[in-house]
This record gives structure tokens, C-alpha cells and sequence, in this order.
């Protein structure tokens, strides 16, 4: 059985699925090292302009498996300590993996998205929910911090400090309809139009120049980090003027608007 389910239902899509649902989709390492292995592959893979990820049956993704957390691969000789710094490397890895992909990552979260599923969720670049959907800071209920795999990071730039810290101090559950309230999904669907979509949403972005999602994307991501204001308006001027100056499609754009005609973008 794999564990991680690579499908291409449109043109320039890949959709990727955790496929356990009989824990949920948990984080065992069985599932989290080849769900690495296959972003990193659709990174690389040229044809793909849009990732979605969701999770098989119930869940979107429970968190750490508690009961069968699976192999962790090269650990032989390590002790009790370096095996863990190394497992939360592993773990921390999947999340930099996402962040770091060239396309649009979004997270189709059609159930619990619990501890590291909710760190999951958040590493995307955009997050649809289904109606069951619900988001849990889980690891403050389980005795440990609630702060893991970046949620303390990027939970408060999505929806504010205070709130974040009140989900997460809390361990309370946030269900669909308060995550789109509050910012943290884009929108909310019922269960059975999650996936269409997120492949409708996914086709308009595909509408659009390569270089112009992907560095979108990236000034997205730079913005988290970003020092000032004008230090950040100075990349965001520098991709405009690359993509300005290097291809046709500013022209092709207004042409398309003239002539009542879809772009095609040649980049």
C-alpha cells in the first residue's frame, strides 16, 4: 500500500494525497519521507504549475502518530537524543520542502488537521476547507508546546498574534466556518466540491505566466521575513521589472483585453 498518492486529475496539476486514512493520515515517518521525496519530485517536474494536497477518507492530516510513529531512516549507532534532533529535522524538512517549491502549493483540507497536520496546512500557500474541516494546536493538550514544524511562525502572520496565541495556548478547536471568519482559509466548501475546486482555482492560476506565479509566490514568502517595508517594495520592484523586460507578456496581455481573447503567454 503507498502511503502517498501522486494524481493528475486537470492539465498541469498534481494532486497529492496522504493516504492512511485509518490513522488519519498521521505523521508517521512510512509517510512523511516519501511525501518529501514526491514534492521534491514535483518541484522538479517542469509540466506541473499547480500542487494540491489533501487527505484520504475523514482526515486531512492528525498530527504525530503516537501509536506507530514508523522507521526513521539513517539513525543506525545514533543515540536516544541525536535520533530525536534528527526525526524533528525529517519532520521540519517537509515544511521548508513546500515553502520552498517554485509552484503554488494549496492545501485542500477536507477534515482534522491536528498538530503537525495544522503545521501542514499552513506551510501551503493557500488553504480551502470543506465544512468538516477543524484545526487543532494539539500539542498543548498533550502535555508538550503547542509551538512546532513553524505554527508559532506562521499561524500569527495569518491570523494576528493574539488570536495565535489564543489557539494555541488553548487547544481548542477551530472549526470551518470560524478558519474563514478569522483569515485562516481562503474560503470554505462543502465537502464534496472541495477538490473541483481547488481545480478550478488551480486552472486560473495556471492562466497566468510561469514567472509571474512564481515569483508571486516567492515575494509572498520574502514578505514573512521581510526587514522594512521599502527593503521589501525593492524586490517586489525588481520582479516586476524581470518579468517586464524579459518577456512579451505585458503585451500579449493587453492585446488578449482588446481583442475580448484569453491570454497565451509564451514567457
Amino acid at each position: 500500500m503507498s502511503f502517498v498518492l501522486i494524481d493528475r486529475p486537470r492539465p498541469h496539476v498534481a494532486l497529492v494525497t496522504l493516504n492512511r486514512p485509518e490513522r488519519m493520515n498521521a505523521m508517521a515517518f512510512d509517510v512523511m519521507v516519501p511525501f518529501r521525496h514526491a514534492l521534491e519530485d514535483l518541484g522538479r517536474e517542469n509540466d506541473v504549475r499547480v500542487v494540491v494536497v489533501t487527505g484520504a477518507g475523514a482526515g486531512f492530516c492528525s498530527g504525530a502518530d503516537m501509536e506507530n510513529p514508523g522507521a526513521i531512516p539513517g539513525i543506525e549507532g545514533l543515540t536516544l537524543p541525536t535520533i530525536a534532533l534528527r526525526s524533528m529535522g525529517l519532520l521540519d524538512e517537509v515544511i521548508t520542502t513546500i515553502r520552498r517549491m517554485p509552484q503554488p502549493v494549496m492545501a485542500a483540507v477536507n477534515g482534522a488537521a491536528i498538530g503537525g497536520g495544522f503545521c501542514l496546512s499552513l506551510a501551503a500557500d493557500i488553504r480551502v476547507a470543506s465544512e468538516a474541516a477543524y484545526f487543532r494546536a494539539a500539542g498543548i493538550n498533550n502535555g508538550l508546546t503547542a509551538a512546532e514544524l513553524g505554527l508559532s511562525y506562521l499561524l500569527p502572520r495569518a491570523v494576528g498574534s493574539s488570536r495565535a496565541a489564543e489557539i494555541m495556548l488553548s487547544g481548542r478547536d477551530v472549526d470551518a466556518a470560524e478558519a474563514e471568519r478569522i483569515g485562516l482559509v481562503s474560503t470554505t466548501v462543502g465537502a464534496g466540491d472541495l477538490l473541483d475546486h481547488c481545480l478550478d482555482l488551480a486552472d486560473r492560476i495556471i492562466g497566468f505566466s510561469r514567472p509571474g506565479t512564481e515569483l508571486t509566490k516567492r515575494m509572498l514568502n520574502a514578505s514573512l521575513d521581510a526587514g522594512s517595508l521599502q527593503s521589501h517594495m525593492d524586490h517586489e520592484g525588481l520582479s516586476q521589472l524581470f518579468v517586464r523586460l524579459t518577456t512579451r507578456n505585458f503585451e500579449e496581455a493587453t492585446a488578449a483585453r482588446k481583442e475580448q481573447r484569453p491570454p497565451v503567454y509564451t514567457d
